[in-house]
């Protein structure tokens, strides 16, 4: 089979050729009046599976001057490729797209025709940044079409890892119940402590505040400033003069870095009735339990980034290599007006 280099494309001329290659391969895309348009992607594959022949210019091309033509013509070429050639050995119908996704992948043994597409991927190299208001976008564009995101990650010695992205929605057993009577604590360094061995008690024992010191309640600022907005906890400084809650916020953001981004994060977490308590040990902001940390592993880690936060892919490796190596689930938590989660997940197609 043959077919004929024409800018970004390769036509197939020859109507029984190209019926072949799209109704046995699902390759290329018919052309009204019968022929095949292929795209470069697919061209260069065929030709490397010794399937296919391409002409440029009345010459034939090996495969060595069709991928250097494709790499010159498209940006990320070898990227897209390396990740189109692994999904088709593994079995998957695969076609070329355009716009914020890569490529569209239909299931085993089905014909595009015939079948809808189950997933729609990205191609990235490990050097890419990676921005997560792209990310939020593209999940919402994915869903919207019953397709599930993925992305191939290519690194520098051409492995791929694949992700599988998704909008969470985290639920906790402990909804807020009935409010009880203020109780009052003190600030000493970054850290508030309630010396009432009862009062301390119930806050730690029935909602899981803090950390009991044998009778002497410690609560992270974190704690302590959702407290007050609860109307549960009232704070003396060490002068003995009550804090307000926006007095103890801007304390909070005066001692330590990401104090609001985890301020929200944390509010919304625990009005979703779950248990949050430090991720320090495991390098993310949060751990989260759905009911008594007693009773149950968390089943979460939970980061928060800002809206527009920009890292790089080794970073998403190392994070989600982490939590699946302690059997929990890494969610990013993208605070802007509005609080939402992203679930990053290894996968295998």
């Amino acid at each position: 089979m043959a077919g004929e280099l024409e800018d970004v494309s390769v036509f197939v001329r020859d109507i029984r050729e190209g019926n072949q290659l799209y109704s046995k391969g699902n390759f290329g895309y018919p052309l009204h009046g019968g022929g095949l348009e292929l795209d470069l992607v697919e061209a260069v594959f065929l030709v490397e599976c010794e399937r296919f022949e391409v002409v440029y210019k009345r010459k034939k091309m090996a495969f060595e001057d069709l991928f250097e033509y494709a790499s010159r013509a498209c940006r990320g070429f070898d990227i897209k490729y390396t990740v189109y050639r692994d999904l088709r050995g593994r079995g998957f119908v695969v076609k070329p797209e355009s716009g914020s996704f890569d490529l569209c992948v239909y299931p085993r043994g089905q014909n595009v025709s015939s079948s809808a597409p189950l997933y729609m991927v990205c191609a990235v190299s490990e050097r890419t940044a990676l921005d997560i208001t792209v990310f939020a976008r593209e999940i919402s564009q994915t869903a919207d079409r019953g397709k599930q995101l993925l992305y191939g990650v290519v690194d520098e010695e051409g492995d791929l890892t694949y992700y599988n992205m998704s909008f969470k929605d985290p639920r906790g057993q402990l909804l807020p119940g009935e409010r009880v009577p203020a109780v009052t604590g003190k600030l000493f360094g970054d850290r508030v402590f309630v010396f009432d061995a009862e009062a301390g008690r119930t806050l730690h024992e029935e909602a899981f505040y803090g950390k009991d010191l044998q009778g002497l309640l410690q609560l992270s600022l974190i704690e302590a400033c959702y407290l007050i907005g609860t109307g549960e906890l009232r704070v003396l400084d060490q002068g003995g003069k009550a804090m307000s809650g926006e007095e103890l916020v801007k304390f909070g953001r005066q001692n330590q870095d990401e104090f609001d981004l985890r301020l929200r994060t944390y509010t919304d977490l625990r009005l979703r009735g779950l248990v949050v308590k430090t991720g320090f040990k495991y390098g993310t902001h949060f751990r989260v339990y759905e009911g008594s940390p007693d009773e149950c592993h968390a089943r979460y880690l939970v980061h928060a980034v800002p809206a527009s936060h920009v890292t790089m892919w080794p970073e998403i490796s190392r994070t989600v290599r982490l939590s699946g190596g302690v059997k929990k689930e890494i969610l990013f938590c993208r605070v802007s007006e509005q609080v939402e989660y992203l679930e990053f997940k290894w996968f295998r197609p």
